[in-house]
């Protein structure tokens, strides 16, 4: 499934790609790619569980091929801006990519989404999100996706597809990796 899953992506991630930047700023419609940090190391704080974001742990091993695999798979979406929070775990998700496509990634902070919910509304162009499993859903919404979402805690591979459009509802598409 997860083999069905990656080109299903790719060929979304193909077909919402523009390939003349001059098109694409000129497009009416955005697509932005939302993903939580890949699977993190367990925390050092015994009590981090218990608050939002305690310990900033970096990614096992797993999640270093998960964010390598994103990389991948969104290499030729078009993506012209990449968002992470403060935290080692988003930078090192966003990180292959980044690399990849030679962007240097814009720190949103995790507790104050509205600055980045503003960048986003009144952006053009594809972007990639990298957020929480807390934080997802609220921006998801204030992207204008009426579908409730919820990511549980050990959940890692949902990747959310948002399409703009002017004068239209946003659409959201969900998608394993």
């Amino acid at each position: 499934m997860r083999g069905a899953a990656a080109v299903i992506v790719m060929l979304l991630g193909g077909a919402l790609a523009l390939p003349d930047p001059g098109v694409l700023a000129a497009a009416d419609h955005q697509v932005i790619f939302v993903v939580r940090h890949a699977e993190r190391a367990a925390a050092n704080d015994p009590n981090a569980s218990q608050r939002m974001m305690a310990d900033d742990p970096p990614l096992t091993p797993g999640g270093q091929a998960r964010a390598a695999r994103l990389a991948t798979m969104l290499a030729a979406a078009g993506i012209q801006r990449i968002y992470t929070t403060e935290f080692q775990r988003t930078r090192q998700t966003a990180g292959p990519l980044a690399a990849k496509l030679k962007i240097t990634p814009v720190m949103a902070a995790a507790k104050d989404p509205a600055p980045l919910v503003r960048q986003l509304l009144q952006g053009k162009g594809n972007v990639l999100v990298v957020g929480h499993a807390n934080t997802i859903p609220d921006l998801l919404k204030a992207l204008g996706v009426t579908q409730a979402v919820t990511i549980a805690d050990d959940q890692y591979d949902d990747l959310f597809i948002v399409i703009r459009r002017v004068g239209e509802p946003s659409t959201l598409v969900r998608l394993k990796y």
